[in-house]
């Protein structure tokens, strides 16, 4: 198992064991290196209802390359480009960038975890960027124009909800958001990735759970 893989498969069950709360995380395809991610919109903000489904994709130099990150819906917001790609200093490359002005802290390094993310994505939603706008309409909406932002945003809102799986129990108060604890999960000796390069998989090499569970 590459390293890449490694790592991702001790953060995925860590994300199983303890959710992040607000998102819900699985596999695409048993693809250890592709992650299907959902957004559930808080409480007593303009998201609340909301299921904005998206995806999170890892290359073979994770976690020194940081993560990509796309909604799978249009998503309407100041640093969400017109694909659905999230633009946010977390998922920058590593170093500082002087023509954006980042610093290498604000940006991507391989102490992050798809965890970190998650919560810098949450923040992000509540407090836009609007100084570097990947959508620019969005930005000025946002700062100009705040009744026509919420109104755009309800309706996608509203569409969101196709989305939500039959039988999956929406929370609905801030006591559902708050930090569980930890779950215990049934280990799989079959549980396996593909990594989308054949020269890093090898057919017998299995994932087994048990192999990382003393990792850090």
């Amino acid at each position: 198992m590459s390293s890449a893989a490694n790592t991702l498969q001790r953060q995925f069950k860590d994300l199983i064991r303890s959710p992040v709360p607000g998102f819900v995380v699985d596999l695409k395809d048993e693809n250890i290196f592709e992650w299907s991610v959902a957004i559930i919109g808080l409480p007593n903000t303009i998201y609340e209802g909301g299921y904005f489904k998206a995806t999170m994709t890892f290359t073979n130099d994770y976690p020194f390359r940081p993560p990509t990150f796309c909604f799978d819906r249009e998503f309407y917001h100041p640093n969400v480009y017109e694909d659905g790609r999230l633009c946010i200093s977390i998922l920058h490359p590593p170093g500082d960038d002087p023509v954006s002005g980042e610093k290498a802290e604000e940006r991507w390094n391989p102490t992050q975890s798809v965890e970190s993310v998650l919560m810098s994505i949450i923040s992000l939603l509540a407090d836009p960027n609007c100084s570097s706008p990947a959508n620019v309409d969005a930005g000025v909406a946002f700062r100009k124009d705040r009744a026509l932002y919420d109104e755009i945003v309800k309706k996608q809102v509203e569409l969101s909800k196709q989305d939500i799986p039959t039988g999956f129990k929406m929370p609905t108060s801030e006591k559902d958001f708050m930090i569980a604890a930890p779950v215990e999960i049934e280990e799989d000796d079959n549980f396996w990735y593909e990594s989308g390069d054949e020269s890093d998989f090898d057919a017998e090499d299995d994932v087994d759970f048990e192999d990382d569970e003393d990792d850090d």
